[in-house]
């Protein structure tokens, strides 16, 4: 009992920083306590046990922020993921410095509905998971303080406790219809603020270009917080380099103030220049500190033509994220989240959507100096519309969005809702009062920001309303064919004012690799030019649903992705689209996924390993010179003894030339107009048994290269008779289960796809509930084959594997 007093009264490490909209702040993130579940009422967080009372109910565990009670159990493969009420809670040490100044704890985000007391206070509520708030904790710890039970027990600490809950509710939005989890928890930071008696909320900066006199001209508001004296005022303007273009003091200030500055510099995804303003306000010696970030950039989007940025036509080459990450769930870090954002950038992307909520500052920030433009859209999504207290969660969510990510030159869209097509939460599902309230989202929009536009996605009765529509085309993966894309999409094109295709690609699962339609292509010759009619267009027929009927190959993915990005590049009217998605993430609608409970149409994997169909993508956009043979993820290729197979190299290099076996394939040229591949494709007939393949491309003087070993399965195999597991060594820590299909011959069963689940027992641990290829306990095989991570321990363990249909299967 004395140790679990002593971790409850330790004072948290507290991390100082100067925040860009406040006096001081800290981020809370070290020394919380996590209980999963209720507890009978706020007194069961505050109390200390005594001598003979119970320490292990309720069960806190301690944990760092940010934190989500989902991490895990959002791919569990036996049991939908845990939606309720879990608490958390801390002490604070409160040393305001400003006398008379007001302290407050500010949250960038919680799911879903949070309330937050200060000893047993409750001191303020929210309700929506992904816009950031605020409480005023000023009078509740002055109350905590007075509390004799908690000054002399907690001897100056002030316990915080939160409650968040992500229980289902019908009168909440996102809608438990969406394709995504409705995650739990203080999964964004947390800030202890410290503000002085008189402060500003924040600072909204609205630049505009004269072109005539090329100057750029800025309308500075300063929110009011709580001003009571006039204070003195010193705006300082910085370029993307630290020179400082303008600085003046002003006092007595009366509305906007308005600068002027000369040659303003661009931003542009090529060129993302940035500039910092600083503003310093006096109460009369109270000091506030106020900076942020903006850029000068105009746009539009020419009704049924393409995107101007600056002036000049921007084919919007674009992908969407989610807030879900391998092991973390919403909980991502800074350091995820720049990983997964240089990425993106580096695959060359200058667009994305932010689906379907208000993400992270940090995610904003990053676009901003990265070069990426985007749609952030309100979780208005799915089930139809409620009532009032419905209602004023989206106006809230929209108002809050707007403000709080306005100074933020990449974004240029603000999405109204997300399929709101989509009934089943109510009784009525009536479309004039969807398009009612849409509207008055839209007009609330522009209201909040004349700069900006808004955008709708999939709504077709709504279609008319938001300034840009994307409507559903999704050719060869729900219906029809891949071919068909540039005739669907223009169609679409033709039937709306501003027209931006958001939402397209095809699942793909790792390792699972198909030689039939590379047979299809080689009857296709690279030197002709890409046409609806080549014969690869038979093989599917346009009634065709793929996501029901096809294999999930990466093969597919590949030259479904080959394919259109191939069309998007030679449709000059095309605003730009947006592929459906980066990387796959959790979703409670998906538990017969070859991944149970995951979206897999990501080109990478939750935890961002990149899939076969990222290189692809980074051949079509990307700046950066790059060389990707397919199939590093296809270790066995199968045909006949001495056929021909077909080769494909994704490059943006001038050229390359390919060798097999170290002998030279030729040389082929990079060609838009050619597919697949853009003509970088050979057909070899390779060796049985281990085949050694290398690509050299030549770009700007440049010369890169790739390589991998194919090993090469002749013959036919029967249906699994068992499976064989074997281990692969990684390190002296950790190792790879490998579990095979064979025939009763020990033949690879290439084809199989059982559905296979791991177990281990002793000195070691299976990497599981990650959502990814070799972080799943329970998974489909690909290609007869499937893996799983395994740490160790010590040296007795043992290890199976197991499927209805064979039985178990023990570790050789």
């Amino acid at each position: 009992m004395k140790g679990f007093l002593l971790l409850l009264l330790l004072p948290f490490l507290l991390t100082w920083n100067i925040h860009n909209n406040y006096g001081q702040v800290i981020k809370l993130k070290s020394d919380w306590w996590f209980c999963k579940g209720d507890l009978g009422g706020i007194w069961e967080s505050v109390r200390v046990p005594q001598e003979g009372q119970p320490t292990n109910f309720p069960l806190w565990n301690k944990v760092e922020l940010p934190h989500c009670y989902n991490a895990l159990d959002a791919v569990n493969p036996h049991q939908c993921y845990y939606q309720g009420p879990a608490w958390y809670r801390t002490l604070l040490t409160i040393e305001n410095p400003f006398p008379g100044g007001r302290t407050f704890l500010y949250f960038e985000g919680a799911g879903q509905k949070t309330d937050v007391y200060i000893g047993l206070t409750l001191a303020g509520s929210h309700t929506g998971g992904y816009d950031a708030w605020e409480v005023d904790i000023t009078k509740p710890l002055t109350e905590a303080k007075a509390n004799s039970y908690i000054s002399k027990n907690y001897k100056g600490l002030v316990p915080v406790s939160v409650r968040c809950n992500n229980s289902r509710d019908l009168e909440m939005i996102p809608s438990n219809l969406s394709d995504f989890h409705i995650y739990g928890g203080l999964y964004r930071n947390v800030w202890l603020v410290y503000r002085p008696t008189n402060w500003y909320q924040s600072i909204k900066v609205s630049p505009k270009v004269d072109f005539n006199r090329n100057q750029g001209e800025i309308s500075l508001e300063l929110i009011l917080g709580q001003v009571r004296v006039d204070p003195t005022i010193n705006v300082t303007l910085s370029n993307n380099r630290g020179t400082i273009v303008f600085q003046k003091q002003y006092s007595h200030i009366k509305g906007n103030i308005q600068i002027q500055i000369a040659r303003p510099e661009l931003w542009a995804p090529s060129q993302p220049n940035l500039y910092t303003i600083k503003v310093e306000a006096d109460f009369d010696g109270q000091k506030q500190v106020l900076e942020d970030h903006f850029g000068f950039r105009y746009f539009e989007f020419q009704e049924h033509g393409p995107f101007y940025l600056n002036g000049k036509r921007l084919l919007l080459r674009g992908t969407h994220r989610h807030e879900d990450f391998a092991g973390v769930g919403a909980a991502e870090t800074e350091q995820m989240v720049l990983a997964e954002m240089k990425l993106i950038k580096s695959m060359g992307a200058n667009f994305i959507r932010l689906g379907h909520y208000q993400q992270s500052k940090r995610v904003l920030e990053l676009c901003d100096s990265l070069g990426i433009l985007v749609w952030e859209e309100i979780p208005w999504c799915r089930g139809g519309l409620g009532g009032n207290t419905y209602k004023t969660q989206a106006r809230r969510m929209l108002k809050n969005m707007i403000e709080q990510h306005y100074n933020h030159p990449s974004v240029i869209l603000w999405g109204l809702g997300n399929e709101n097509d989509w009934p089943g939460d109510f009784e009525l599902f009536n479309q004039d009062s969807i398009r009612t309230f849409m509207s008055e989202l839209n007009n609330l929009s522009h209201l909040l920001d004349p700069s900006r536009v808004t955008s709708i996605r999939r709504c077709d009765f709504c279609k008319d309303i938001a300034d840009v529509y994307s409507p559903s085309i999704w050719p060869g993966w729900y219906k029809g064919r891949y071919t068909d894309y540039k005739s669907v999409t223009k169609y679409e094109m033709l039937h709306t004012h501003n027209f931006l295709h958001v939402e397209w690609g095809a699942d793909s699962h790792v390792g699972r690799h198909t030689e039939e339609t590379d047979k299809i292509l080689m009857d296709y010759h690279p030197n002709e030019q890409v046409s609806d009619s080549i014969p690869l267009a038979k093989l599917y027929s346009p009634g065709k649903n793929m996501a029901r009927d096809g294999d999930w190959s990466e093969s597919y993915a590949v030259e479904l992705y080959d394919w259109i990005l191939n069309q998007q590049e030679q449709m000059p009217w095309l605003t730009g689209t947006a592929f459906w998605t980066f990387k796959d993430f959790a979703t409670p609608i998906r538990p017969e996924n070859p991944i149970p409970y995951v979206n897999q149409k990501g080109i990478a994997e939750r935890d961002l390993t990149p899939k076969e169909v990222f290189y692809v993508v980074q051949s079509y956009w990307s700046q950066i010179p790059m060389i990707h043979i397919y199939g590093h993820s296809w270790p066995i290729r199968w045909g006949a003894d001495g056929e021909s197979k077909n080769i494909k190299v994704y490059s943006n290099c001038d050229q390359v030339e390919l060798f097999v076996n170290d002998k030279s394939a030729g040389t082929r040229k990079r060609n838009l107009t050619q597919y697949p591949a853009m003509g970088l494709t050979w057909d070899i007939p390779l060796n049985e048994g281990i085949n050694q393949v290398k690509a050299i491309g030549f770009i700007k003087g440049q010369q890169i290269g790739d390589e991998l070993t194919w090993i090469y399965q002749t013959g036919t195999w029967g249906k699994p008779e068992k499976l064989i597991l074997k281990e692969q060594s990684i390190d002296a820590e950790s190792s790879l289960l490998v579990a095979t299909a064979v025939d009763n011959r020990g033949k690879v069963c290439l084809d199989s796809r059982l559905t296979v689940e791991f177990g281990v027992t002793g000195d070691a641990r299976l990497l599981e509930m990650q959502g990814t290829s070799t972080g799943s306990r329970h998974i489909q095989l690909a290609n007869g084959e499937a893996k799983i991570k395994l740490f160790k321990t010590g040296k007795a363990y043992s290890a199976s594997v197991n499927t209805e249909s064979l039985g178990s299967f023990l570790l050789h």
